[in-house]
Parts: structure tokens; C-alpha cells; sequence
């Protein structure tokens, strides 16, 4: 953490305190990231990497934050997800699925990992693309590199607009502005929440390439001092993309604040353990210790409201999609990255033939939080 970032000032909803809980549960994401990452190459198995880092989160964060009584919940706030190619979102296997447990990476997959950690309910949520196999040797071109370029530099350009009394359509505009340059577009609908203690779905929310309908319903909102975001970026290289719900089986779900007295009573345990484990956090099926089980209980929950379900969406076959995603947080001098910049990503190893246009690559570039100008005005 930087000097600049632990004098943050005290403000409601983003202090010292909460700020050092997102900082800590995003060092665990980086150090998941640091090891998904490695272990990301050809013939690795999906469920094996989603498996194993949300056990590297849940034994990280079981190392921290034990002198505190009582001692806060921590662990997961988002279960590992690994979307290869076209798959846009909340690709997360079970071992019982014959569809997708044995799906495996292939060289120059473009693949996107998107994971969380939180203490005391205080997430921290990131997201990034890589290629497998790909280097400074090996280095991607084409419209892979195309669309990855597109949602770094939509990425780094938004989260220099969430600053105080900003419109949530001005991020809006700035990733549609980015992603035009490099002939490819946000995914439509995709949403970004304002985030809080045991909320990743708060009702402030910025949309990316949102339909009449999807804008009318949304609204205007503006960013106040301390509020926390978690902005997502996807971006396609189908332009006109509108994102389908895949075959793939759902396995990540949320709970919801409905209340219902479920009918079986293998449903009725199945929820509960939920409530243990997950608290209000998305989890997976596979957290669970029965799976079997589990899916029985976690369908009658969802049918009557209980649960939302994180269905897979994916674009055309064809088609390549990309993303970031970072957690941010708002004073009166600008936004702070609670989440870590992405590490994967380098400019020698992404080789666009494109190029951002200006106001884009300025933006992109431009200090986080500007420096004051300390110098006294000379007096005659």
C-alpha cells in the first residue's frame, strides 16, 4: 500500500479500517491471481484451477485477521471463474457435470479469471484476461490482442472517471469511447454495483452499452465520497453482441433477501448451509458438502426466489471477449484501487496493430489522484 493511499481520508463507508480490510482480502486476490495464473497452460483442467484457488483464498484469508474478537467472517466473496473464449461470464464446473468437468485450456485460449476474497464482509473483486502460451516471444496479435487491448485501456480510462459527483453514464461513455477505436464493443447489459459491507449489488450501478429499455430502468446516479464500486469490463469483438444464456449448467448462485419456508427438508439444510458458508456472498455448488444433495436443495431455493442464479452467458463461437475488472474507492481527491492493477497484461506480449484513440490513451495514463500543489504563492 502506498503512502498516498494510507492517508486516506475518514469518511463514511471508506476509512482507515474498511480500507485496510479491502486492501488485505485484495493482497489474497493477488496472490490467488499470482498462482491461478501459473498454473494456467495448455491442458490444465478448468475445474482443477477454480477448485484449487478458492482453497487458496478460504486458507489465506484464514490467516489473517484472528486477533480481532469476535473473529470476522472472511474467505470467498467470489468463486472462482475461468470463461475461455467466447464465454463471457460464470463458467465454474462441478465434478458431477460430464459436460464440463474435463474441460481444458488449449494454447492461445484468451481466458478470463475472475475471483474474490473479503474480510468482515469488505470484498475485494478482480478480474483479468491472459493468453495461454502466449510471451514476449510469442506475443498476441490479431483481434485477440484487438479486444484484450480494447478492455485495458475502457478499464484504466473508467476508473479514472469515478470521482466525486460523476455521472454513472460518463463511465459508461468512456468504455464505449475506448473499445470504438480497436473495432470492438462493451458486452450489452453488463453491470458494475456500488459495493458495501456483505453487498456486491448495491443499487447504484453503471451499465456498459445498455439498450433504451436497460438505460430507462437504470437511472442517473452520481459518485459520492466513500463509496466503493465494483467496475466490470467486457468486451467483445462482435460488435452487435447481446449476450446469450449458454447450455452449460448454472452452479454459481447468490442468496437473496426473500424469505420462504422451503418444503423439503434436504432443501431446508442445503440452505442453511449456505447461510453458514456464503453468508450474502455468490458461491458455487461445489462448496457444499454434499453436490448431489446440493443441487436438489439450491433448485427449489432458486424456484421460490431464495437464490439468483449466476447463469453462463457467452457470445458467437466465433467471437472473442475480454475483461477486467477492479474494485474502487471514492474520495474527495480522486478514486483509489483497492484491487490490484492487472499483472498478466504487458504492452510486449499484447501486440494491437490498433491503436486508443487520443482522449482515451491521455485518460489512461493520467495520475489517479493528482498531487496538491503544496507551494506557497510568493508575497511581495
Amino acid at each position: 500500500m502506498s503512502e498516498q493511499d494510507k492517508k486516506v481520508e475518514d469518511v463514511t463507508g471508506l476509512n482507515d479500517i474498511t480500507i485496510t480490510k479491502h486492501k488485505v482480502a485484495a493482497d489474497i486476490v493477488k496472490r490467488a491471481f499470482d498462482q491461478i495464473v501459473i498454473k494456467s497452460v495448455k491442458d490444465a483442467k478448468v475445474i482443477d484451477l477454480c477448485t484449487s484457488t478458492d482453497a487458496f483464498i478460504n486458507q489465506e484469508a484464514g490467516k489473517v485477521f484472528n486477533n480481532k474478537k469476535p473473529i470476522p467472517t472472511k474467505g470467498v466473496s467470489f468463486p472462482t471463474c475461468v470463461n475461455v473464449n467466447n464465454v463471457i461470464s460464470h463458467f465454474s464446473p462441478l465434478a458431477s457435470d460430464p459436460d464440463t468437468n474435463s474441460v481444458s485450456l488449449k494454447d492461445g485460449d484468451v481466458v478470463k479469471i475472475q475471483l474474490g476474497a473479503h474480510i468482515d464482509g469488505f470484498a475485494s473483486i478482480a478480474a483479468e484476461t491472459i493468453v495461454v502460451g502466449a510471451t514476449a516471444q510469442n506475443p498476441v496479435s490479431g483481434r485477440k490482442a484487438d479486444v484484450i487491448q480494447a478492455a485495458w485501456y475502457a478499464a484504466e480510462a473508467s476508473i479514472r472517471q469515478m470521482k466525486v459527483g460523476e455521472k454513472n453514464w460518463t463511465v459508461s461513455d468512456t468504455v464505449s469511447k475506448a473499445t470504438k477505436a480497436f473495432e470492438t464493443a462493451p458486452v450489452e447489459g453488463m453491470l458494475s454495483c456500488q459495493m458495501t459491507q456483505n453487498v456486491i449489488d448495491g443499487k447504484k450501478r453503471i451499465i456498459l452499452n445498455g439498450n433504451p429499455q436497460q438505460k430507462s430502468d437504470l437511472g442517473t446516479h452520481t459518485f459520492e465520497e466513500g463509496e466503493v464500486y465494483g467496475v466490470d469490463v467486457l468486451v467483445s469483438t462482435n460488435q452487435e453482441n447481446k449476450p446469450k444464456e449458454s447450455s452449460y449448467q448454472t452452479t454459481v448462485f447468490k442468496r437473496t433477501d426473500q424469505t420462504y419456508i422451503l418444503k423439503l427438508a434436504t432443501a431446508r439444510r442445503v440452505y442453511s448451509e449456505i447461510q453458514k458458508k456464503s453468508g450474502s456472498f455468490p458461491f458455487n455448488i461445489r462448496m457444499l458438502e454434499d453436490e448431489k444433495r446440493a443441487r436438489l436443495g439450491v433448485q427449489e431455493a432458486a424456484q421460490h426466489n431464495l437464490l439468483t442464479p449466476f447463469d453462463v452467458c457467452v457470445d458467437k463461437t466465433d467471437e472473442t471477449v475480454a475483461q477486467f475488472f477492479f474494485t474502487v474507492g471514492i474520495t474527495k481527491n480522486g478514486p483509489i484501487r483497492l484491487t490490484h492493477p492487472p499483472s498478466w497484461y504487458k504492452p510486449d506480449v499484447i501486440k494491437s496493430e490498433k491503436q486508443p484513440d487520443e482522449e482515451t490513451k491521455q485518460l489512461s495514463q493520467a495520475a489517479l489522484r493528482p498531487k496538491k500543489n503544496n507551494k506557497k504563492k510568493a508575497t511581495n
